[in-house]
């Protein structure tokens, strides 16, 4: 296919965007209020999306990309809700305490909330393919060691081996949405990834529960390793390498260790088909040579005492606190009440997995609409095939205005839930309380997650690792104090208590709201002067020894 050079492409995208955000320092302090810029006089001039198309795969391509993403992300909170329902069988078949096997639990979401540090970032240098297939790999090995686990040390370690395998592959799902979706198209894709981290707690117990009554729990951690082996050669045969460093919009030919067993078969039979001598194939069929760089491991760790990722993620955790809340309490709460079994138990959390996808179609349409509505308030052209400079754009208004009524109803209805519980209120109260919980907690939470991908572009997976390691460990103690603040305080006052904490710390989200784009133009600002200095001082490293060499040269000659 013949087209401009990546060179002279990368010089004209470059100045481009220079005089992007040169258009753009005039009206950055005019994002005032929490209203956002789409109720002000739209300004004269805005950075509009320019340069190629985003990404060349299709919409088709897209969206399988995507949900294989999902699918991958899928096995982090199922491998710990599909657990619980064994918890007692596996206490009397390996002679332990309750208090023994729920520290495997514990050791689960510490592991959880930690390895996606690493994970992250390692695929944000050295691409998603590789990631994924480790994290897979690990995974497995890990599932087959807990089948065959022999005593009460080896289940704890393989545990948390598990959960190092598993936990990395919601952070790789965000990643590889924002290595193929714009800002504009984000939102309704953003919401598939959300799917599997509440579906995936709503299906775990009932398939725990019905395995591990009928086959034992063993036979828990060989169904995951079925399940997980058949995931893995979809990715090893069609999932292609999406990292923007590897393949850039997906049209650069990666090295031969990032192609799938799909691509490779491509290739062979192009190598068959070629006419010998013609070298442009050839040439073609080498592919690129592999740029991985050192995988950064502090950046998830630097992300998170950015000011707006900070009030962002400090939100998200308390938010996904009474999710867990919620989830932790159901089983004691729903036993005493009505006296359900395991697996009645298990399918009180069904409501809350169907009110998730529910959200998802929801929310891509109100994201995608209110992405538009302030792209013409701002005279800003729509285009979805194209990434819109996010430099001096208000993004948090486009993500949050639509969020702040969902979050406002998952407040009142995790309040409601408490006192539902406290005084018995029908079953089918119950089941409606839990289906709205699952469509606002979803509705709210990708796009708050989607707003962390926005504002962190070229480090995806690193930001929702640091996403992952707040909510996981917030969430660990909420699941942790719940029952005895609701043996003191009953469950009514203790659920309030968890929704009035988002009433407290809402000035976060509206410290975002009003500060969100000056504080991402001054960390823009410090990374370009940092950037500079970085370049000025290999410059003038790289003088003194030419200058050297010049002078022996000079003295050479006139000898």
């Amino acid at each position: 296919m013949s087209g401009p050079s990546p060179d002279a492409t990368s010089e004209q995208n470059g100045r481009g965007h220079h005089n992007n955000a040169e258009k753009v320092k005039a009206r950055t302090s005019d994002v005032k209020s929490t209203e956002g810029a789409a109720d002000e006089e739209p300004p004269t001039e805005m950075p509009v999306p320019s340069g190629k198309k985003y990404s060349v795969f299709t919409t088709f391509e897209k969206r399988a990309i995507v949900l294989g993403a999902a699918a991958g992300a899928f096995f982090s909170p199922l491998s710990a809700q599909i657990y619980f329902p064994a918890l007692e069988t596996l206490s009397r078949d390996l002679h332990i305490s309750i208090t023994e096997v729920n520290l495997t639990v514990t050791t689960y979401m510490i592991v959880q909330a930690i390895a996606p540090m690493f994970v992250g970032s390692l695929a944000d240098s050295a691409g998603r393919r590789p990631a994924y297939i480790l994290c897979f790999i690990i995974y497995i090995a890990a599932c087959i060691g807990c089948a065959l686990a022999p005593n009460y040390a080896a289940l704890l370690v393989l545990r948390a081996l598990q959960a190092a395998g598993s936990s990395a592959t919601v952070s790789l799902c965000q990643a590889v949405v924002s290595d193929v979706v714009t800002s504009a198209e984000r939102g309704s894709y953003v919401g598939f990834t959300s799917v599997p981290i509440i579906f995936a707690p709503s299906v775990g117990p009932v398939i725990g529960g019905v395995i591990s009554q009928y086959l034992g729990w063993r036979w828990i951690f060989w169904f995951l390793t079925i399940l997980a082996g058949f995931v893995l050669v979809l990715f090893l045969l069609f999932m292609p390498e999406t990292c923007r460093l590897i393949v850039d919009d997906g049209s650069v030919r990666p090295h031969t260790f990032y192609r799938t067993f799909w691509q490779l078969i491509k290739d062979a039979n192009r190598k068959k088909k070629a006419i010998p001598g013609t070298s442009a194939t050839e040439k073609d069929s080498k592919g690129q040579s592999s740029r991985i760089q050192r995988p950064n491991l502090a950046r998830t760790l630097f992300i998170l005492f950015e000011k707006e990722m900070f009030l962002l993620l400090m939100y998200s955790s308390l938010i996904y606190a009474g999710f867990y809340a919620v989830s932790t309490a159901i089983p004691a709460q729903f036993a005493s009440l009505y006296g359900f079994s395991g697996l009645k138990i298990g399918l009180i959390y069904i409501p809350l997995g169907v009110g998730s996808i529910v959200a998802v179609f929801v929310m891509g349409k109100l994201a995608n609409w209110n992405y538009r509505r302030i792209c013409k308030k701002l005279n800003i052209p729509y285009d979805k095939s194209r990434q819109q400079n996010m430099a001096g754009f208000p993004i948090e208004q486009a993500r949050l205005q639509i969020s702040l009524p969902f979050l406002a109803l998952f407040t009142l209805v995790l309040i409601g839930f408490g006192w539902a519980v406290q005084y018995k209120a029908h079953l089918a109260v119950e089941i409606v309380l839990l289906f709205l919980q699952g469509v606002t907690l979803v509705a709210f939470s990708n796009l708050l997650s989607t707003l962390i991908v926005d504002i962190n572009p070229g480090a995806a997976g690193a930001a929702t690792a640091a996403n992952n390691l707040t909510r996981c460990l917030v969430g660990a103690g909420a699941s942790a104090f719940i029952n005895p603040l609701m043996t003191a305080v009953g469950p009514g006052w203790a659920f309030t208590i968890i929704g009035l904490s988002y009433v407290v710390f809402f000035p976060a989200l509206w410290l975002v709201l009003k500060n969100g784009v000056k504080w991402r133009e001054d960390k823009a600002r410090k990374a370009e002067l940092k950037k500079q200095q970085k370049q000025q001082g290999e410059h003038s490293a790289d003088h003194v020894p030419n200058s050297g060499q010049e002078h022996e040269k000079d003295g050479d000659q006139s000898g």
